[in-house]
């Protein structure tokens, strides 16, 4: 078995789309960029992504995007636009977004983990 060699990765995050950002993220921390890349092993890299303030939306996303919580009790669902969550909390936001590209298995906690967002 070869031996995991783990280098830190920083993607800026100035004027470019938050989608893009977040894939690149994904691919990076699952270390499909890489020539040894398996599958069913956690070869990915540290990801950094700094001025996380300044990434742009495309088209009405800020005011069309919702994000929902569902806490389990009869009315219990909460909906937030996208443009406050990012007032309160930007790292969330791109949090949320490399996360959903990750793939759904128990690998995906341990890879998020090496994700760090700088405002």
């Amino acid at each position: 078995m070869t031996e995991i060699k783990r280098q830190l990765q920083e993607i800026d995050g100035t004027g470019t789309p938050l989608g893009r950002i977040a894939t690149r993220a994904a691919v990076f921390l699952r270390g499909k960029h890489k020539t040894t890349f398996t599958p069913h092993l956690d070869m990915g890299d540290y990801v950094r992504i700094t001025n996380a303030r300044r990434i742009r939306f495309t088209g009405t996303k800020p005011v069309t995007k919702k994000y929902h919580r569902f806490s389990g009790y009869p009315g219990g669902i909460r909906t937030t636009l996208l443009r406050d969550r990012w007032e309160h909390d930007p790292a969330g936001v791109i949090r949320d977004a490399v996360f959903g590209m990750l793939p759904r298995n128990r690998m995906r906690a341990r890879m998020i983990k090496r994700l760090s967002v700088t405002t």
